[in-house]
C-alpha cells in the first residue's frame, strides 16, 4: 500500500451551527432535554430559530469541527459530507476550506436545504442541540471516495451517522475500504442519547470494525449498560485497539489490551462553552497519533485542544492549536 498522503479524512454531517444563550426557563418552556441532541423537522427548526435571541452562525458538525482542528494542529486532512446547492451550502463550503480542510464533496442540486443545529448555551456552559439533517440524509455510499479513504491514516466518522439508513451504508463501504488499505478506522459516540438508540449496532462496531474509539463517560456506560465508570473501563477494553474515554473535568483515560493512561484535563480559565469539547478532543488525539507520539501526549494534545475551544463560545479554534501545543508541550 502507498504510504498515506492525508492523516485523517471524517465523515460526518455537514451542518451549519447557530448558536445563542439561553437560560434553564427558556429550555424548559420550549420542552427541550437540556444537554442533549435532539433530530428536529424542517418546522421545528423555524418555529426554534424564531424563539431564539441574537447568535453566531459558523459551519460546524461533529467531524466538521474534528477536521478543522486537525488543520489547526498543523495536520493534513478532508472531509465527506453533504449540503444543499444553496447559501448554507456555499457557506459551509467555504469555511472548512478556509481553515485547511479539502471538501470535494459535490453539493445536491435538489432536495433538502443544507443541515443545521440550533444550540442554546446555558449559564452553566451546557449546550443543547436541535439539529435539522436536511441534505445530510442523503449521505450515501456514492459519497464515499474509495482513494480519498485509502489515502488518509484514519477515517474518522461520527455516531451522528448512523441514524440515517444511507449513511449506514456509507459508514460500513468507508470502514471496508479503510481496512482493505491497511488504515485505521476511528468512532466517536457522539452522544449517550445516539448510543441508547442503537446500542447494539454499536456494540458490534466497536468489536467488528473500530480501531480508535472515542466516547465520555457517560456515552460509554450507556453502551455497555453499568452503572459506574470502572465498569465500563473494564467492559470496553481490549474489544478495540484504543479506547479513549473522556471524563470532563476529571481528565481522560486511554485504554488498550495491555495499558491504561490516566491524564489530566488541561486548565481553563473560565469555562464559556462545551459546544464541540468532544469534537477538539478528537482531533488533538488523532493529530498526535498520526505523528507518532505516545499514547499519554496524543491525550495530552487533545486536553489542550478541548480546553480552547471551551474557554470561549463555537465549536472552533480562536487561536492556532499547533503553536499552543508546542507552548505546552514542546
Amino acid at each position: 500500500m502507498s504510504q498515506a498522503t492525508l492523516d485523517v479524512v471524517g465523515i460526518g454531517n455537514a451542518i451549519v451551527d447557530v448558536i445563542a444563550h439561553a437560560d434553564d426557563d427558556f429550555i424548559a418552556s420550549n420542552g427541550l432535554e437540556k444537554g442533549a441532541m435532539t433530530l428536529i423537522d424542517a418546522d421545528r427548526a423555524e418555529e426554534l430559530y424564531g424563539r431564539m435571541g441574537p447568535g453566531i452562525e459558523m459551519s460546524g458538525g461533529s467531524a466538521g469541527n474534528t477536521m478543522a482542528g486537525i488543520a489547526s494542529l498543523g495536520g493534513k486532512g478532508a472531509y465527506i459530507g453533504k449540503v444543499k446547492d444553496d447559501q448554507l451550502g456555499t457557506v459551509f463550503r467555504h469555511d472548512i476550506r478556509a481553515v485547511g480542510v479539502r471538501f470535494d464533496s459535490k453539493p445536491a442540486t435538489e432536495g433538502a436545504p443544507t443541515a443545521r443545529c440550533l444550540i442554546l448555551v446555558t449559564p452553566d456552559a451546557q449546550r443543547t442541540m436541535n439539529t435539522y439533517l436536511g441534505a445530510c440524509v442523503e449521505l450515501g455510499p456514492d459519497d464515499i471516495d474509495a482513494d480519498l479513504i485509502q489515502s488518509a491514516q484514519v477515517t474518522y466518522l461520527e455516531g451522528y451517522l448512523w441514524d440515517r439508513p444511507l449513511a449506514k451504508e456509507a459508514f460500513l463501504k468507508a470502514a471496508r475500504l479503510a481496512h482493505a488499505g491497511d488504515r485505521k478506522l476511528s468512532l466517536t459516540l457522539s452522544d449517550s442519547f445516539c448510543v441508547n438508540r442503537h446500542r447494539a449496532e454499536f456494540a458490534d462496531l466497536v468489536d467488528n470494525h473500530v480501531d480508535i474509539l472515542f466516547g465520555n463517560e457517560h456515552e460509554i456506560m450507556a453502551l455497555y449498560q453499568v452503572d459506574s465508570f470502572d465498569e465500563a473501563l473494564a467492559a470496553v477494553r481490549g474489544r478495540c485497539e484504543t479506547a479513549v474515554l473522556t471524563r470532563s473535568e476529571k481528565g481522560s483515560v486511554v485504554v488498550t489490551e495491555r495499558d491504561v493512561f490516566e491524564i489530566p484535563a488541561d486548565p481553563v480559565d473560565r469555562l464559556i462553552d462545551t459546544t464541540g469539547a468532544g469534537d477538539l478532543f478528537a482531533a488533538g488525539f488523532l493529530h498526535g497519533y498520526t505523528h507518532g507520539r505516545s499514547l499519554p501526549d496524543c491525550a495530552r494534545i487533545a486536553a489542550i485542544s478541548a480546553a480552547e475551544v471551551i474557554s470561549h463560545v463555537g465549536a472552533r479554534p480562536e487561536v492556532n492549536l499547533a503553536d499552543l501545543v508546542a507552548r505546552k508541550l514542546g
